[in-house]
């Protein structure tokens, strides 16, 4: 006799809209601390214009990590896909495009270009996803691993040297505002977030990408293709970090292996600090946009106040702030573990 089977919607590790409400007060108390430390400076169009093109390739990489940390894994190799893809991309340009070309000649490369990083991440952030899902590597292991891989590829064939050259029309990409007033990188940032806001939310990959994260054993019974979910996963955070890579060598006006070895640290902090669950199950683009100014405003104040080794003191503080919140994380849900359950 056959048994029925009766699927319902897994419940997701959905955390209540206050804590972005608490996080977002905590960004305007930051921006005011720091602003009001240096108002002059600080409260200036030319500030806000200048952190505009600074957060968003960090985003950008969160977005990606954030996509690893909803299965419950976590993509450490996003800044050595980021150089690499971008190395590859600035080395075609520097060798391809003509030295007489027209702007016109300058854009088709440049595009082009945008295709190979686009390609190079897919391509390594696969090769993450078939190793974790294929192999069975724990993925903290195996994103570490293809991190050193990436990063000595990209010094193999730079030999250590930053690659330059790039066309007048790719460095404005970086550097250059749409109609003298917004950021080309600003622009990125947010198509990708509207993007992705869609794809997770309004699309089955998203609403199983969390049932996966809550629950494994529980997507698995439903018929979901967990190897399948977690190689998609992580082939979108390698073209994430592919465009992140793309905006830093056009921001920056050359490619290097060593580029953004900090972006790690700060991308894990912003989805942890935006509220991304590192076991899975819970991540919300909201959270990822106000983390990521929160750091930005805290980051250009530090800047601003004229301190001794600012750059090591901005280290201590988002080690701290990352040690912290995950420490409140993990006793929160300890506490609503111990609650008991009602009938």
């Amino acid at each position: 006799m056959n048994k029925i089977v009766n699927f319902q919607k897994p419940k997701t590790k959905r955390k209540p809209l206050g804590n972005l409400v608490w996080l977002f007060i905590f960004m305007v108390g930051i921006f005011a601390l720091m602003g009001l430390s240096n108002p002059e400076s600080y409260f200036n169009i030319d500030n806000f214009t200048s952190m505009a093109f600074q957060f968003p390739e960090i985003g950008i990489i969160a977005i990606g990590v954030m996509l690893a940390m909803l299965t419950g894994g976590i993509d450490l190799s996003m800044v050595g896909t980021a150089n690499l893809a971008g190395i590859i991309a600035a080395m075609f340009m520097v060798h391809a495009i003509p030295e007489d070309a027209t702007v016109g000649t300058q854009a088709m490369y440049v595009f082009f270009a945008f295709l190979i990083v686009a390609a190079v991440g897919l391509v390594c952030g696969l090769i993450n996803g078939l190793i974790i899902s294929k192999v069975g590597t724990p993925p903290i292991l195996a994103t570490l691993g293809t991190m050193q891989v990436f990063m000595g590829i990209a010094i193999i064939i730079t030999e250590g040297r930053a690659v330059l050259g790039f066309p007048e029309f790719f460095a404005d990409i970086g550097n250059g505002a749409l109609f003298g007033v917004i950021p080309y990188p600003l622009i990125f940032f947010v198509l990708i977030t509207v993007i992705m806001y869609f794809v997770l939310h309004k699309t089955s990959f998203g609403i199983k990408l969390y049932m996966m994260g809550t629950n494994i054993h529980a997507a698995e019974f439903s018929g979901v293709n967990t190897g399948r979910m977690i190689n998609t996963s992580y082939s979108i955070s390698g073209l994430l970090a592919g465009i992140a890579g793309f905006i830093l060598i056009a921001r920056t006006n050359q490619a290097k292996a060593d580029y953004g070895t900090s972006y790690t640290l700060q991308s894990i902090l912003v989805a942890v600090l935006g509220g991304v669950n590192p076991s899975g199950g819970f991540g919300s683009i909201g959270g990822i946009v106000i983390a990521v100014l929160t750091l930005q405003f805290l980051s250009t104040g530090m800047n601003m106040l004229s301190l001794t080794n600012v750059n090591f003191l901005r280290d201590f503080v988002w080690g701290l702030a990352l040690v912290i919140v995950m420490a409140a994380d993990y006793l929160r849900n300890r506490n609503k573990d111990k609650k008991p359950k009602q009938a």
